[in-house]
């Protein structure tokens, strides 16, 4: 049983569905029919005004979203462990030409107020320093914890108080909404989010994640992140293959049905971690702590993943799994010594 990560899974029924009803003659790049439902299918989803584009990869996603919010001599807050920081391979300083990455620390990977309340303080109005432009945050975290709306709406509120944009990493939005029960939008353009990063590979897709943007700038944005994705080579000719796939996941409730069955499945595992856990288990992440030993005995079971440094691994369930599939592993955790 494999628990690296929710980018190995196969694509969901209704993805690969979607991707062969598109598989027809029509315009090209995102000139298609499929490419035109975008705005509309996210605008319902969201219950505002929205425009959407399909990006190649989440790394495009959230580097292209960057250079519109952010300046090559400004700066993004975010935490020291987001994926933007840790594993993209300076992709935003390339997208943006040389903006800074401001790297803050939090508890669970969570960016709060008051540190970047502090940071902001620390920076002279002059022009000897980078100036913060744009505040970045992982929904869900890189720990797999959740941020809920009121602790979004208090980063907006700073970055409506400090004139700075706001991006959410939605890698795992879905896992996210399906933990809080609460409306998309509540913890996105009505907490003060601008663009929003809104993944779909993890959840199911094969391949495309959306770019998304609210409030009277989203035209502007949206126009301008358009000649980034062309400019780094993201504009497929093909684009309505990605549209169908975020289109699947968006028009019915597929991404939260795909996102509630990952999380099932990793409480399953965290009724089974008792004890070992690391942190709170809000998405379908785990990072649990085990011997080296523990390890080996529970690889030798079957069970695949990552190590997490010298005394801990990281479990990571996904759209295909529930509560009953990850049984195996979750008594096996139970049964660990230790």
């Amino acid at each position: 049983m494999h628990f690296f990560s929710d980018n190995a899974t196969p694509v969901c029924p209704e993805v690969m569905a979607a991707i062969a009803a598109a598989d027809h003659a029509d315009h090209g790049y995102d000139g298609d029919g499929w490419s035109a439902r975008l705005n509309g299918a996210f605008s319902d989803l969201f219950g505002t005004q929205a425009v959407a584009l399909w990006i190649a990869t989440g790394t495009a996603a959230n580097s292209i979203a960057l250079a519109c919010l952010c300046p090559p001599y400004g700066g993004v807050l975010c935490h020291e462990e987001a994926h933007i920081v840790v594993d993209e391979c300076g992709a935003p300083g390339f997208y943006t030409h040389g903006a800074s990455l401001m790297a803050l620390p939090g508890a669970g990977a969570k960016l709060s107020p008051d540190a970047v309340t502090a940071r902001l303080r620390a920076i002279r109005p002059d022009v000897h320093q980078v100036p913060a432009r744009a505040i970045s945050i992982t929904q869900a975290t890189e720990y797999g914890v959740v941020y809920s709306p009121d602790e979004v709406a208090a980063l907006g509120d700073l970055a409506r108080e400090h004139g700075l944009g706001f991006h959410m990493d939605g890698a795992r939005f879905a896992n996210a909404v399906a933990h809080l029960g609460c409306h998309p939008g509540d913890v996105t353009w009505r907490a003060g989010v601008d663009i929003l990063s809104f993944g779909c590979v993890k959840n199911g897709g094969m391949i495309g994640e959306a770019l998304v943007f609210f409030g009277d700038r989203a035209e502007a944005r949206a126009a301008e992140a358009a000649r980034w994705r062309k400019r780094a080579g993201h504009l497929f000719s093909k684009g309505r293959y990605l549209a169908a796939q975020a289109l699947a996941m968006v028009e019915g409730d597929l991404w939260l049905r795909n996102a509630r069955a990952a999380n099932a499945a990793a409480q399953a595992l965290a009724e089974g971690a008792a004890g070992r856990l690391m942190h709170p288990v809000e998405a379908n992440e785990l990072f649990v702590r085990l011997t080296e030993a523990e390890r080996a005995q529970l690889r030798a079971q079957g069970f695949d993943f990552y190590d997490w440094g010298a005394d801990a691994a990281r479990l990571v369930t996904n759209w295909s799994q529930d509560a009953a599939s990850v049984q195996p592993l979750a008594d096996a955790l139970r049964a660990l010594k230790g």
